[in-house]
């Protein structure tokens, strides 16, 4: 089968057709229950297809079990599920979306683009500890507050992944007052202000 490349990743064509499938979901979907910002829609591909790629690329190796943290429109989460439907089949998603609307659309793309993630339409607070290897999230909270998420869902061991935009200094400072973590930081290939965080070794001080 034919491949072609997509955020850095040799994908099939049945991979690419999957994601211009979802991309065409998001542009009908998006006017009714506003998925993404309205003046990102037109550069959609890389502000928010592209921008998610990139997180599946740093997810470590043998991921058994992938939560994505207020999955909103399906980034990164979903994007990610989709490549792993290539890549790493044996790698099981949840996505954590607390509003109604969303979670149906993310349901909706799951189901049209034959993926099997878990969709639960719940405030992560509320949500039993999902024991995930790895979590993930985008413009879902200030570090400190995404790090009491992980700590309620990641299993010992694992690590976190998070899109963070040019205060991600500032609140990994912030974050060091009450907890201890490994980091490695990842520039943006799609917002030079931006970087991937990958967490590991995550406790309380």
């Amino acid at each position: 089968m034919r491949s072609e490349e997509f955020g850095g990743l040799n994908v099939s064509r049945e991979t690419l057709e999957r994601l211009e499938t979802y991309h065409e979901l998001l542009k009908k979907w998006n006017p009714v229950i506003n998925l993404v910002a309205k003046s990102t829609i037109d550069s959609a591909w890389e502000r928010h297809f592209l921008d998610s790629a990139q997180v599946f690329s740093l997810a470590p190796q043998g991921v058994r079990k992938w939560c994505d943290l207020g999955s909103g429109g399906g980034f990164p989460g979903l994007v990610c599920a989709t490549l792993a439907a290539e890549f790493s089949p044996e790698t099981e998603f949840t996505l954590v979306e607390s509003d109604q609307r969303k979670a149906t659309f993310l349901r909706t793309v799951a189901r049209e683009l034959g993926l099997k993630v878990t969709v639960l339409s719940k405030r992560i607070e509320q949500v039993e500890p999902l024991g995930a290897d790895l979590i993930s999230a985008r413009a879902l909270a200030a570090l400190p507050k995404l790090l009491e998420f992980t700590e309620r869902h990641l299993e010992p061991g694992g690590y976190a992944l998070f899109q963070k935009g040019e205060s991600f200094r500032k609140e990994l400072s912030e974050s060091l007052e009450s907890w201890r973590f490994s980091h490695e930081e990842y520039p943006s290939i799609t917002d030079a202000s931006s970087v991937i965080l990958r967490l590991g070794d995550i406790e309380r001080v």
